[in-house]
């Protein structure tokens, strides 16, 4: 429910305007009265708010931001998005080259074997860390 600085009402007809817009709008005969109307709308007949159909999740993708969960799904979220970065431009898997579903998971799996060996090579040939020196 939205109310106009005036206090009143905004109701909604209910119908989604190109696909993805509800409009809540005000009564006209309310804003004909309302001493705010210069300062609210100024060059409609009456207050509209235009609001996505979507909104609802995206409030409560808001509410959760800056919870300990949220952050913790954020820094997992970029690790996986990196490893699909390093596939798309370093091992060029921007374009898929077989043909049919099976083709494209038989490439994506040996792009995935070929990006987890990189991986694994560059972590068994680091060198062991060097132990402090200890003078006695």
């Amino acid at each position: 429910v939205y109310h106009c600085p005036g206090g009143k009402r905004l109701g909604t007809s209910g119908t989604v305007h190109e696909g993805k817009t509800l409009l809540y709008r005000a009564s006209k005969l309310d804003c004909n009265a309302c001493p705010l109307k210069p300062q609210c709308c100024p060059k409609e007949p009456s207050r509209k708010i235009p609001r996505d159909i979507h909104e609802h999740a995206r409030d409560v993708a808001r509410s959760l931001a800056g919870t300990k969960g949220f952050e913790l799904s954020r820094r997992q979220r970029k690790k996986v998005e990196m490893r699909f970065a390093h596939l798309k431009r370093i091992l060029k898997l921007g374009r898929l080259r077989l043909r049919g579903p099976q083709g494209a998971q038989d490439e994506f799996v040996l792009a995935a074997i070929a990006q987890n060996l990189r991986r694994f090579a560059s972590l068994v040939a680091r060198p062991p860390p060097a132990q402090a020196l200890r003078i006695a």
